[in-house]
């Protein structure tokens, strides 16, 4: 057989793609502060450290901490007596925390500091006698520490439908505050139906919706602009990813989310030339090139990234793990 007729019995390369960057994608200061706190305090004080719930909702990044030696437990009961303890970055509710303190277990906290600051604002609210609207999804660990952290009743509502069906009175005194990880607009429009309702209604602005969620979720609205396909690296599980793929198919256009490479299907590829590419706020930049060496087993890949906001946001990790020489 001769070599060209080698090549003839070759399968045929799809025409080349496009790839746009995101930016900003992946990895928030909220996330890599968590992650840091998990690995350094294996290196302080040696494996296992015990984490309450996922760190931060990636598989991959799971995976990776207890290769390390973190173990993840549900609950605190799992945890053996002075188990160095980790919250995670969604928080907890105040009963988590007291029963970590009765037990006596070591605790370094990696609850978002944006997260902190709904907490923050909720609990001003209440003290003044406000009832207290959650904008948020139910069953979410963000949303259950939040409502936990408040000592006085949390009314959740998750769309304008919910806001009608409250058992208030127009009048009432009331405050909300929001889920970080929603969408934008998702939350706009249920403020402005809580505002159309009640006559009495205090709440912060949408610009202090967590600033990762709002650069992340701009960024995708850019790239649908210039892309014919959508694709969302992220766990199914991740409540800001999910968002991103959402608003992906608000603009129209096809959007997937995907936990890794291996689930791009080529066939999404036919007739969409250009791919836009993004990772939600847990999903780490090492998981988005493989998804760019994937396309280009498929076709010739052209890669261009999206000139967006560059993020200088960093929060401190905990005392005991600045102070350390880990």
């Amino acid at each position: 057989m001769t070599m060209t007729q080698e090549r003839r019995r070759e399968p045929a390369r799809a025409p080349p793609l496009r790839v746009i960057l995101a930016q900003p994608r992946g990895f928030c200061a909220g996330v890599i502060r968590a992650i840091d706190i998990v690995q350094r305090s294996i290196d302080l004080l040696g494996a296992p450290v015990y984490v309450r719930h996922e760190i931060v909702h990636n598989e991959h990044v799971v995976a990776g901490l207890k290769a390390k030696g973190a173990i993840f437990v549900d609950e605190l009961s799992e945890i053996p007596d002075g188990g160095a303890t980790i919250f995670s970055a969604h928080g907890v509710a105040r009963s988590v925390v007291d029963e970590a303190k009765a037990r006596g277990l070591p605790v370094l906290d990696a609850t978002c500091p944006l997260v902190c600051k709904v907490h923050a604002q909720g609990k001003r609210y209440a003290a003044r006698g406000r009832t207290l609207i959650l904008i948020g999804h139910a069953g979410h660990p963000e949303v259950e520490g939040t409502i936990g952290q408040v000592d006085a009743p949390v009314l959740l509502v998750s769309n304008e439908q919910e806001v009608a069906a409250l058992e208030l009175s127009d009048s009432a005194p009331v405050a909300y505050v929001t889920q970080t990880t929603l969408s934008v607009d998702e939350t706009r429009g249920v403020i402005a139906a809580l505002r159309r309702r009640f006559s009495d209604l205090v709440g912060p602005n949408t610009s202090d919706i967590c600033y990762a969620t709002q650069h992340r979720q701009s960024a995708v609205r850019a790239l649908c602009e210039v892309s014919d396909i959508i694709l969302v690296v992220g766990s199914s599980n991740s409540s800001n990813s999910n968002r991103l793929c959402e608003i992906g198919r608000e603009c129209g256009l096809p959007s997937y989310l995907i936990a890794d490479a291996s689930a791009i299907d080529p066939a999404w590829l036919e007739g969409n030339p250009v791919v836009g590419l993004t990772a939600g706020a847990s999903a780490p930049e090492a998981l988005v090139s493989e998804v760019i060496e994937a396309l280009a087993g498929f076709a010739d890949v052209e890669v261009t990234p999206l000139p967006g906001v560059e993020e200088t946001m960093v929060f401190q990790l905990p005392a005991a793990l600045r102070q350390s020489d880990v």
